[in-house]
């Protein structure tokens, strides 16, 4: 199969109008990647080498989505919707360049696994002319049927077309389909539309290929895998699933999860053995965290690098660009961005550190913030080795704090301070002896007068 060529043609032209939605319903994410992302990304890891996308008129977002994520990919658009066979034959053009194997699937099944798609291709390189995918739905209403002679696929039944006989079988089709390139053009040009809707079906291809004496055969998927998205409240399922698999690889690779069913994963979290995660913890995208980690319970990261032994949370939140060194140590209500901690480095409670390098084994104290924004830009805090920075003060960037330097608890910085020293940026203290004694008579006297 490693040597067969092969061409996936996504379907990613539905209306989206039962979504509610000005997103075309493809781009809806799963895991924060949109749904055709996810298709993509099993047919590159089942061997598909080139692609075809068929998208709606105005599917802008869908056409520059697939082409970033699927460069050279091809792009059609299918202007009238006149069903699934229509619909593949948008991209005759790079069906005619030829290929060995010809998957179509769709843009709304996001949790179809690379291994089934590699079972298709597998069928066609056994001598398959047609291999479709089914599934068996607790509930069969709304879906073509599969109907099977002797081992074979000889045709497919869409419910509005089928008898009672024929509608009481539970084997259904899953829309997936992978096609033997040779006569495939051949066999699309041969669908008709006498049919309830007056559309082209794809499946009609399977009655077609049956007459010519040509191989048809189905397989199965469990029904999670090739569900579709129509509703948000299908979304929500998807995601779901998605989150279920998710959880199971991680813990089977290493990764200890308190309790599984709060945490939520980015399509692109990378997690090394022996990390904790505690409860109520959310990944967004480009999240790393290496061996022996520990996230704390009701943290959220985003875009952020965290290294072995590191210590996150609980109620911390990493933002784009965060990178923690070996050691470090995030604690509850700090916030983090754009910013590098060293190893052993603390940022322990109430705390914004954002735009900064951290040195090794600085201890920054509660209540610290870099004050990077002036209105118009952001400018860098660097924060030497070392060094110590007491509670509640704030560091007017671009500034930089020496290695080993103290600065004084509740102290304002807007100047660089060099290694070793001490920096106190705050007003002295004047004490007034009696002042509370004489203040508060005053009031009692004037609340009196008042009454």
């Amino acid at each position: 199969m490693a040597n067969r060529s092969s061409l996936a043609v996504v379907l990613a032209a539905g209306e989206g109008t039962r979504m509610r939605s000005s997103l075309p319903k493809v781009m809806h994410p799963v895991a924060g990647l949109p749904m055709i992302g996810h298709v993509l990304a099993s047919a590159r890891a089942a061997g598909i080498e080139r692609f075809a996308a068929v998208v709606g008129p105005g599917a802008d977002a869908v056409a520059s989505f697939v082409a970033k994520r699927a460069p050279g990919t091809a792009l059609f658009e299918q202007t009238e919707r006149r069903g699934t066979a229509h619909a593949v034959l948008a991209a005759r053009a790079a069906l005619d360049e030829g290929a060995d194997d010809v998957l179509v699937l769709y843009g709304d099944t996001p949790l179809v696994r690379a291994e089934t798609l590699a079972r298709l291709r597998a069928e066609l390189a056994k001598g398959a002319a047609i291999v479709v995918l089914g599934f068996r739905p607790a509930d069969p209403t709304g879906y073509g049927r599969l109907i099977e002679r002797d081992g074979r696929l000889v045709a497919i039944r869409e419910e509005k077309d089928a008898s009672t006989d024929e509608k009481a079988i539970g084997f259904c089709n899953a829309g997936l389909m992978a096609f033997a390139g040779a006569g495939l053009v051949d066999l699309l040009t041969a669908i008709g539309n006498d049919n309830a809707k007056g559309e082209f079906y794809l499946t009609d291809a399977v009655e077609i290929a049956n007459a010519r004496g040509l191989p048809v055969i189905a397989i199965e998927a469990d029904a999670e895998e090739v569900a579709g998205v129509n509703t948000r409240i299908e979304l929500a399922a998807v995601e779901a699933v998605w989150q279920k698999r998710a959880r199971r690889a991680a813990m089977l690779a290493g990764v200890s999860l308190i309790a599984p069913e709060t945490v939520f994963f980015s399509h692109d979290t990378a997690l090394e053995a022996d990390v904790t995660i505690e409860p109520n913890v959310v990944f967004g995208p480009g999240v790393t965290v290496e061996r022996g980690a520990v996230i704390h319970a009701f943290s959220h990261l985003e875009g952020a690098r965290v290294a072995s032994g590191a210590n996150v949370g609980p109620f911390a939140r990493l933002r784009p660009g965060t990178a923690l060194a070996e050691g470090a140590k995030v604690g509850n209500f700090v916030e983090v961005k754009n910013a590098a901690i060293g190893a052993g480095a603390k940022v322990s409670h109430l705390t914004y550190i954002g735009d900064a390098k951290v040195g090794a084994d600085a201890n920054i104290g509660a209540g610290t913030i870099t004050c990077n924004y002036d209105g118009f830009d952001k400018a860098l805090t660097v924060i030497g080795a070392g060094a110590f920075i007491g509670s509640n003060s704030a560091l007017v960037a671009p500034v930089t704090i020496g290695d080993g330097a103290f600065v004084g608890s509740g102290s304002v910085i807007t100047d660089d301070v060099a290694p070793d020293a001490l920096a106190l940026g705050r007003a002295r203290q004047v004490e007034k002896p009696g002042w509370a004694t004489n203040f508060r008579a005053l009031k009692a006297t004037m609340k009196r007068t008042r009454v």
